[in-house]
């Protein structure tokens, strides 16, 4: 049995909850996965420079700040054995501003948006929303400019984008709630009589000093303001610990501020925004780091346990970070050269296996008849075995068994999902991986409702399954492989 080094199913949920309330955005998540690797001996390399790799030891980078690839090195690994990984996403849909946000209407100033992935849109209406994401920030010292990244979170709730009443609106409980994504989802930050108080309020208070400052700052910073609203910008500047003028560029989604909770009747759900898929990005990268923690972990491990967190899966991967990218296969490649010049990849590919993981659909109680009738994935039931004869999923007889084998050996729950031949199916980082790389590979994900909703919820027993299931992945697989002689 994988031991859980003393922790409950509620234990590890709390640290998924950490986890989400730590990541609003892909750029968070990578963060606090950084933080957690280097905590546990992971030691960062960078795509730019040579690469110099021991066996035994622990790695990881990250491209673009939205993507990051971790991984452990046997002890017994040479130059021609395969990787071990887990693939998942950052990414979740959402509202990102656009380049230009500045929209004044009414007497209301609000912050223009384009909808990022399939995101059930009407679920963001009357929700306390901040912004954050990463901003490019100017710093000059000693005549010298450079520019940096930032990472920016503003806590408070800033802006919501309010339903219509129904008294304007009567027809909406029965004809239902439908947004125009372009006209109704611009997000309400302030109104334009107060925010003309408060600047004139700052200029009667202001001394001629400061007059002059400001009248200095609003011209260096007037081709921009043209661009966001002035408060917005002070707003960021302010978290940024920067001046307004000196935000050059940024890259920034509107958040629900509501925080991730263990919550139901008997506390065995999460409610929270971005399950899909930080969920499953939380376990394989806590089931490597506990994987790989001790001190003999990596005595007798002949082949590489990587985990891959990739961004923009939602709109379709084609990114030079997303799944769609080689960052994948580059990781693999890089490693195999690190310890032979031997031309050794195609074999490598071969010997490997991927993990395909992003959260599944669970059975919806007031809505059964969207569930094939012998596929009904539960919660509490585990992870969930996802199949389609179309290929929409990259999972095949002998990939399923061995992730079946790791479950039965373990007496871990295990489901199976197709989705009704009347329905669309929709897809994974799997397919994409499987055909472009060549690689084995599983696509499997925890039960979940409301999927692509501000705010999601799953199982806590479901956290703790998954998480246990990767973990014995990637303890177990080199000798389980080993016993396989079927044509994969």
């Amino acid at each position: 049995m994988v031991k859980q080094n003393g922790k409950d199913a509620t234990g590890i949920a709390s640290d998924l909850v950490d986890f989400l309330n730590a990541s609003p955005t892909a750029f968070h998540a990578v963060e606090e996965a950084k933080r957690r690797l280097k905590e546990a001996g992971f030691e960062q390399l960078s795509e730019r420079e040579d690469w110099k790799l021991q066996p035994g030891k622990k790695y990881y980078f990250t491209r673009n700040y939205s993507t990051i690839v971790a991984f452990a090195i046997g002890k017994k690994y040479v130059a021609g054995n395969g990787f071990y990984i887990v693939g998942a996403h950052t990414d979740s849909p959402c509202l990102k501003l656009k380049p230009k946000s500045k929209i004044t209407k009414g007497g209301y100033l609000e912050v223009g948006v384009q909808t990022y992935g399939g995101g059930l849109w009407h679920t963001w209406f009357d929700r306390d929303l901040t912004v954050a994401g990463r901003m490019v920030i100017k710093q000059v010292k000693d005549g010298s400019t450079s520019y940096s990244h930032r990472l920016v979170r503003i806590k408070d709730p800033i802006m919501r984008i309010p339903t219509l009443a129904i008294h304007l609106d009567r027809n909406v409980n029965s004809d239902g709630f439908k947004p125009h994504t372009q006209s109704h989802l611009a997000p309400v930050l302030a109104t334009a009589v107060k925010v003309e108080e408060l600047s004139k309020n700052g200029d009667e208070n202001s001394t001629e000093n400061g007059a002059q400052n400001d009248a200095k700052k609003s011209e260096d910073s007037k081709k921009e303001n043209q661009k966001h609203h002035s408060v917005l910008l002070q707003l960021l500047a302010e978290n940024a610990g920067c001046e307004p003028n000196d935000v050059c560029d940024f890259e920034l989604q509107a958040c629900d501020t509501q925080a991730s909770i263990i919550a139901g009747a008997l506390k065995e759900f999460i409610f929270s925004g971005r399950l899909d898929n930080l969920c499953m990005s939380f376990c394989s990268l806590k089931a490597l780091i506990d994987a790989t923690s001790s001190e003999h972990s990596l005595d007798d491990e002949v082949g590489v346990r990587m985990v891959a967190l990739f961004d923009h899966e939602e709109v379709g991967s084609n990114s030079a970070q997303g799944a769609g990218s080689p960052v994948m296969f580059d990781a693999m490649s890089r490693i195999t050269n690190a310890f032979s010049d031997a031309k050794v990849l195609e074999k490598v590919v071969q010997k490997s296996f991927l993990v395909s993981a992003d959260m599944a659909h669970a059975l919806h109680p007031n809505y059964m008849d969207k569930h094939e009738e012998n596929h009904q994935p539960k919660m509490h039931g585990g992870l969930v075995i996802k199949h389609n004869a179309n290929q929409r999923y990259a999972t095949n007889a002998v990939t399923s068994f061995i992730f079946r084998e790791i479950a039965e050996k373990h007496n871990l729950p295990v489901q199976d999902f197709v989705v009704r031949n009347d329905m669309p199916c929709g897809s994974t980082i799997g397919p994409i991986l499987a055909s472009g790389v060549g690689i084995r590979t599983v696509d499997v994900g925890a039960p979940q409702l409301s999927m692509h909703s501000i705010r999601e919820m799953c199982a806590v027993d479901d956290i703790m399954h998954s998480y246990q299931h990767f973990k014995a992945f990637f303890v177990e697989f080199s000798e389980l492989d080993s016993k396989i002689s079927v044509d994969a």
